[in-house]
């Protein structure tokens, strides 16, 4: 039986993270932001002495993309110090840590997928904060494993899949940014493969990407949920649907054109197979039409 202790247990994967650790007998001491401040070094030092857990998973973040922007110095706070603190505490205790981190540490220039060694080179202050975690992590703590994730959804939480069916059940027309590529990925596929390569934490330490296939836009993305929407007979007032520029809609922060990820060095080191992400969205919509939702 292990024994864990998971930060961010409010968040998508956190809340994931929680559920199916549980459910499979573990040892769960899962923490949000008020039971345990990942940027306060002695509370953490405490919490993980406390508990002595077999791994800790960091699924605590600064999420907001946009307003890191304004936000910098929160923004690394909790996503360059708080897993700084937590792998300077596991490596003193000798205690494995698994961070996550994201495919905004590109810059989204590259015509193919992502691999875990090509060049990092954010656009911006969310993307610098989780490349600076990640470099913490790797500094202070030898046993650890960087999951780099992308374009997360859940039936909890905010997100992409939920924004766009709020959005159709309230407006006729709708514009999405259809030239910008990547992986959508369940925080219950993103749980369920972090908690089954747990075991290889010491023997494989390093940095994997984590995404579902398949490569997709955001404009197809949407496509596919309010397709999967009317399957779930949800009701939805949105008639047109239309493919726009990311010119056309402009935010604080620059997202990368390209940000998928190539997950095949996690898939052949652990031996897993990630789900497709459709199948994955069909359960979240699923859970959303039988009111599961947070």
């Amino acid at each position: 039986m292990m024994r864990l202790l998971i930060t961010g247990c409010d968040g998508q994967v956190g809340t994931e993270l929680t559920r199916q650790s549980r459910a499979l007998g573990w040892t769960v001491k899962a923490v949000d932001r008020d039971g345990l401040d990942i940027v306060d070094p002695d509370a953490v030092n405490k919490a993980v002495r406390a508990l002595m857990p077999d791994v800790v998973i960091n699924a605590a973040a600064y999420t907001a993309v946009d307003k890191a922007e304004h936000a910098r110095v929160t923004a690394f706070a909790v996503n360059r110090d708080g897993p700084m603190n937590l792998a300077a505490a596991c490596a003193d205790l000798d205690i494995p840590l698994i961070h996550y981190s994201t495919d905004y540490v590109f810059d989204g220039s590259k015509s193919d997928a992502y691999v875990e060694s090509d060049p990092v080179a954010p656009l911006g202050v969310y993307g610098e904060s989780k490349l600076a975690g990640e470099q913490a992590v790797g500094e202070f703590c030898s046993k650890h494993l960087i999951l780099r994730t992308s374009w997360v959804f859940s039936s909890h939480g905010n997100n992409f899949v939920k924004t766009m069916l709020r959005l159709a059940a309230e407006r006729e027309e709708l514009g999405v940014v259809a030239d910008q590529l990547g992986k959508p990925s369940s925080a219950a596929e993103i749980a369920r493969l972090t908690l089954q390569i747990l075991p290889g934490v010491e023997k494989y330490s390093g940095i994997y990407h984590l995404a579902q296939p398949d490569v997709t836009s955001w404009f197809c993305f949407a496509e596919a949920i309010f397709e999967e929407a009317r399957r779930h007979t949800m009701v939805l007032k949105l008639e047109d649907l239309n493919a726009i520029a990311t010119s056309d809609y402009p935010t604080p922060a620059r997202r990368p054109a390209n940000s998928e990820l190539s997950c095949d060095k996690l898939e052949s080191t652990f031996s897993v197979r990630i789900r497709p992400w459709r199948e994955s969205l069909s359960e979240v919509i699923g859970k959303m039409k039988d009111g599961s939702v947070e």
